[in-house]
């Protein structure tokens, strides 16, 4: 059974998570910039007799109640993940990050390494290449299209998205506003953490997809490569969500990884 909660983070922003499993250990899965809590459900729904899952629903990330684009920032992601694993009583947890959720993975280690158990990073990235330009063409790509619906349909195109997974990424993406997708979007793309791979000291393992053109497997290497015995997998034929992608194979390697820990 999968349930919603919601938890207020420090700043007083409302946010909340979907949950599955009563039992076992925690994960707490993050979604990125065009996702939702609802791209996690193949593992919310496969993991819940062996865990306790939490997708986190970042704050602006699925419409009303939207914040103001100000409190949209990494720092207030990190204060999302906080305050749900605080309402759910979890002390640490295994993070699971997918593109802009590795980045709240970094800086949930920087912030609080405390809480975390282990890291699975899932099609992203310790710098993206040219990131302001890239976040800078985004926005713009945005403001153009007029809508959110009407840019999903443009950007999901770009994706290399199963087919049978386009309308359900173009609703996640459509129902954000355009001030706190252009606000997350900023957030998303600009950060450096190639200094701290080497300082992360829990177990490690970065996923991508073969056919992940946003953050390809070279992005995932460097984090691999950057963080002490961590693992790399790449996955064929995935594309950049590669958890809903291929659910199957990403479950079994989760279980795997999280196995004895």
């Amino acid at each position: 059974m999968i349930a919603t909660i919601v938890a207020g983070a420090s700043d007083g922003v409302v946010v909340g998570a979907l949950q599955s499993g009563t039992s076992g250990p925690a994960i707490v899965y993050v979604h990125g910039v065009g996702s939702t809590a609802e791209s996690w459900l193949p593992q919310l729904r496969a993991l819940q007799h062996e865990y306790r899952n939490y997708a986190v629903q970042l704050r602006g990330a699925a419409g009303a109640p939207d914040p103001s684009p100000e409190k949209i920032s990494r720092s207030g992601y990190v204060r999302d993940v906080l305050g749900v694993m605080d309402a759910a009583g979890i002390a640490k947890a295994h993070f699971v990050g997918c593109s802009l959720g590795g980045v709240v993975g970094f800086e949930l280690w920087k912030a609080a390494r405390e809480r975390v158990a282990s890291f699975t990073f899932v099609g992203s990235f310790a710098a993206y290449p040219d990131g302001q330009a890239y976040a800078d063409g985004i926005k713009e790509a945005v403001r153009a299209a007029g809508t959110m619906e009407a840019f999903a349909r443009i950007r999901v195109g770009r994706l290399n998205l199963p087919k049978e997974r386009e309308e359900a990424a173009i609703a996640e993406m459509a129902i954000k506003s355009v001030s706190s997708y252009i606000a997350a979007t900023q957030a998303t793309w600009t950060g450096d953490y190639r200094d701290i791979l080497p300082t992360i000291s829990v177990p490690t393992l970065v996923i991508t997809g073969e056919r992940d053109a946003v953050a390809p497997p070279a992005m995932g290497r460097e984090i691999a490569a950057g963080i002490p015995e961590a693992r790399f997998v790449e996955v064929a034929g995935a594309g950049h969500v590669t958890n809903a992608d291929a659910p199957d194979v990403f479950n079994a390697l989760l279980r795997d990884f999280l196995s004895n820990r």
